[in-house]
């Protein structure tokens, strides 16, 4: 029915002008209930109603295309519905590991930034102490090693014993481990240079930054100027590397069986006119309890970051074809006012009645018949609507 275009059912009708109009006139003595009838050709009736043959002229027969009920192989495609979802192998949160007020956002939701990139500062104590006991372990170990070169001199010269060598070098590799312990507190605060960050006045360094952990887009921001952190607890940002985001979709229990791990998928949105490729990566290992259904996950290469969190999204998974079954093409298929199915079968050479048909799945103009028609038996295709008009006159 979505073939035929209202263009050609007005050629159509032009054509059959003087063989309805003959039907009406013979109709004129009807009452008012018949006239009515008479005139609807809109599919209004129903299934009950229109069970008998009809006939048109041989001349009408040849501009309806009737086509033969075959068996073949149906590629069998399902459609899927879901939600893009944030690849979460590409997606990591930034928390900050200093405490304090934030200073400044250096960055905002859209931007693309660079491993170690500075993304917000804080006024932190957590700094001023570190910083502090870093300075203390640095002066205790230059302290410890001029005592102990000065102790291996001696010692060399006989001035000192043995024992006191001993001392120095053990005050000197204690003082070296605090050194390193006050730096890896320096540097677990953001800083990669404690040498550098001891040679800075407190001014200018007291407004600590906190980097960004990997490369990507900075997709959330989940704190403002002047709110107070928690070392290691606020989570400041959500970077995640969007050229690659998941689509969740939910497979019903029939169609478990056409759908597998690794298959191709293809993603389309009502946003864009091309389509996305993606691949199945996960299927839940339990159904939903609510919706009966199980989540399927679709890795999709994300070109030109289009595809946007929460977007709906419909994926189409291209299972095994349906081997041998019957099929008609799409344009045989009409139906009534209770949305069932039905088509004309042709019954002689001008005789055609209408049979009601069960529907299977549906791809490349052809959809399968699982009742009502046997291989053989001839359709209407394009032009069944004229059927139905011509159907509805004779009634």
């Amino acid at each position: 029915m979505k073939r035929i275009t209202s263009l050609r059912l007005r050629s159509l009708v032009r054509f059959f002008a003087l063989p309805a109009l003959a039907v009406g006139c013979a109709a004129c003595g009807s009452g008012p209930g018949e006239e009515s009838k008479m005139t609807s050709y809109t599919a209004s009736e129903k299934k009950a109603d229109t069970a008998q043959t009809f006939h048109i002229t041989q001349e009408q027969v040849a501009h309806v295309e009737v086509l033969p009920v075959l068996k073949q192989n149906l590629p069998r495609s399902i459609r899927l519905t879901g939600a893009v979802a944030y690849n979460s192998f590409l997606t990591t949160p930034v928390f900050a590991a200093i405490g304090g007020p934030v200073h400044e956002i250096l960055v905002a939701p859209g931007e693309v930034v660079h491993k170690g990139q500075a993304l917000l500062t804080v006024t932190s104590p957590d700094y001023s102490a570190a910083r502090s006991a870093y300075l203390k372990a640095r002066d205790a170990y230059a302290l410890a090693d001029k005592m102990y070169n000065r102790a291996m001199d001696l010692y060399s010269h006989g001035a000192i014993a043995e024992a006191d060598l001993q001392q120095a070098e053990s005050n000197r590799s204690q003082a070296h481990a605090d050194l390193e312990s006050s730096a890896d507190a320096l540097r677990a605060l953001g800083l990669k240079d404690p040498e550098a960050v001891a040679k800075n006045p407190v001014q200018s360094t007291a407004e600590i930054p906190v980097p960004a952990p990997v490369a990507g887009e900075i997709v959330e921001r989940l704190v403002g100027p002047g709110q107070l952190l928690q070392a290691g607890a606020t989570q400041c940002f959500t970077i995640s590397d969007t050229s690659s985001v998941w689509v969740l979709v939910n497979v019903y229990q029939s169609d478990l069986g056409f759908v597998h791990l690794g298959q191709e998928v293809e993603v389309s949105t009502d946003s864009y006119p091309e389509s996305f490729k993606g691949k199945i990566s996960y299927l839940a290992p339990a159904m939903d309890s609510t919706t009966r259904t199980l989540q399927a996950r679709i890795v999709v290469s994300n070109a030109g970051h289009k595809l946007k969190k929460d977007m709906y999204v419909a994926a189409t998974v291209r299972a095994a074809a349906l081997q041998n079954i019957l099929t008609v093409p799409d344009a045989a298929i009409l139906r009534d006012t209770e949305n069932e199915p039905f088509v004309y079968v042709q019954t002689a050479a001008t005789e055609f009645v209408r049979r009601q048909v069960t529907l299977g799945d549906a791809s490349n103009g052809h959809v399968q018949i699982a009742s009502g028609l046997k291989e053989g038996e001839r359709v209407a295709g394009n032009g069944s609507l004229f059927l139905q008009f011509m159907n509805s006159l004779q009634q």
